[in-house]
């Protein structure tokens, strides 16, 4: 990475840890300022924008910077990380079945863990659909287990499969 982009990601990190102390206003335009200064066929660009203004309340901005930074493209963490905030920035705009889909299609990655899952049990239960929503809770716990885990995906399955026998 050259040494620009290498002090962009710098003020980035050093922003996201100095969020908190902003004003949504300020924040948003601060992020602004630097997702300008990013070359604008950099990805990162608007995965940070999108974040800062989702992070802030303003979803369907985030949500058109979301879109954006798919179409630029983006590193294998970030389009990860991505997944897990457009999918949820979907479901809080009403988008269940986009959320869905986004979610059931997230790239597994370590900087994200079983967020995506997480967040797609979120979103079904949004959508109504409960049994499923829980069964994806629990799957999503499951390799974490030290024990139980033929039961628990037993127990899952349950859920959505009422013919499924749990012993």
């Amino acid at each position: 990475m050259p040494a620009d982009l290498d002090r962009w990601e710098a003020s980035v990190t050093d922003l996201w840890e100095r969020l908190d102390s902003l004003s949504p206003a300020e924040a948003v335009s601060a992020m602004q300022d630097l997702a300008a200064s990013c070359p604008a066929s950099d990805g990162r660009s608007a995965f940070e924008l999108a974040g800062a203004y989702d992070s802030m309340g303003f979803e369907a901005e985030a949500g058109a910077e979301y879109e954006r930074a798919l179409e630029l493209g983006l590193d294998e963490a970030r389009h990860a990380r991505l997944a897990v905030q457009y999918g949820s920035t979907l479901r809080n705009l009403g988008r269940l079945d986009e959320a869905i889909a986004v979610l059931s299609a997230a790239p597994i990655h370590e900087s994200t863990g079983t967020a995506p899952r997480v967040v797609l049990a979120l979103t079904l239960h949004s959508a109504g659909r409960k049994d499923e929503a829980l069964r994806v809770a629990i799957e999503a716990q499951i390799e974490s287990l030290p024990q139980y885990q033929r039961s628990m995906r037993a127990y899952a399955a349950a859920l959505t499969e009422p013919e499924t026998a749990v012993d």
